[in-house]
């Protein structure tokens, strides 16, 4: 005889009905954040005779969720590292553009004081050329008391050879022009004198000096003192005995007011 199951309350839920209760009920815990220590025991009590698989799917459902939120915890962690990561990278490249920019602007102001300061020797340079390049009268503020070719019986040749500047001894001469002393002392009939070969090949003679003040071999500049005048050798009275000629010598005289001119000088 065939038995059969009288359905009331005393019947037992199916296994697909307690499987969605149980899921429910994890659900309903989670919500509330107690699966972790209620989510087991519960489903303990209610069944018995619960299988195997529906403890594994209450577990596998709390693992997600812890497993869930550690993700997203990492993935917080990596977000955080890489913002700063990134700010660090940014600090590093605006630091290295500012250091290039500060490089650039000393460097600027580097070639600006070197252009400066090359432009300032090229004017030094060109100054002192011109004034290398310049001439000056042998005695400051003074007048020629006997001029060129002169007729006397006081030369041996019958005329001046050169000019008589006034100047009473002790008078300041000065070197015309730059040049090298190739005379400095007695010369006779002239006295104490000094012949300087100048820098365009010609030669100036300075006659009856009481002093001399530079020696043979010396280079001289324009304006620059060679003794003081006087009046030794074959002369009347104290004065500046001045020559101009092609040749350190006697006899290759040529007109020095003339010389003087031509170089910018006014006797």
């Amino acid at each position: 005889m065939a038995f059969t199951r009288a359905t009331g309350k005393h019947r037992r839920p199916s296994r697909a009905v307690r499987v969605s209760a149980n899921v429910a009920g994890i659900a309903t815990l989670t919500a509330a954040g107690v699966v972790a220590g209620v989510a087991a025991p519960a489903f303990a009590a209610s069944d018995d005779n619960q299988r195997p698989e529906d403890t594994g799917l209450t577990q596998a459902v709390v693992i997600g969720d812890v497993m869930a939120d550690n993700v997203d915890a990492q993935a917080q962690t990596q977000r955080s590292a890489a913002d700063e990561a990134e700010a660090r990278l940014q600090a590093e490249a605006t630091a290295k553009q500012k250091a290039a920019e500060a490089k650039q602007r000393a460097e600027e102001a580097k070639r600006k004081l070197e252009e400066e300061r090359a432009a300032k020797e090229r004017a030094a340079r060109e100054a002192e050329r011109k004034r290398l390049g310049t001439f000056v009268s042998p005695i400051d503020g003074s007048y020629v008391s006997t001029s060129y070719k002169a007729s006397s019986g006081l030369w041996s040749s019958g005329s001046h050879t050169g000019i008589d500047i006034h100047a009473e001894s002790g008078t300041s001469v000065h070197a015309v022009g730059m040049g090298t002393i190739v005379e400095a002392g007695w010369g006779g009939a002239y006295g104490n004198n000094v012949v300087i070969q100048m820098s365009d090949g010609t030669y100036t003679q300075y006659a009856h000096l009481s002093s001399i003040d530079v020696s043979v071999g010396q280079t001289v500049t324009p304006g620059q003192q060679i003794g003081l005048s006087g009046a030794t050798g074959n002369v009347t009275g104290p004065h500046l005995h001045f020559e101009a000629r092609t040749a350190p010598t006697y006899g290759s005289d040529i007109d020095p007011v003339a010389y003087l001119n031509s170089h910018g000088v006014n006797m």
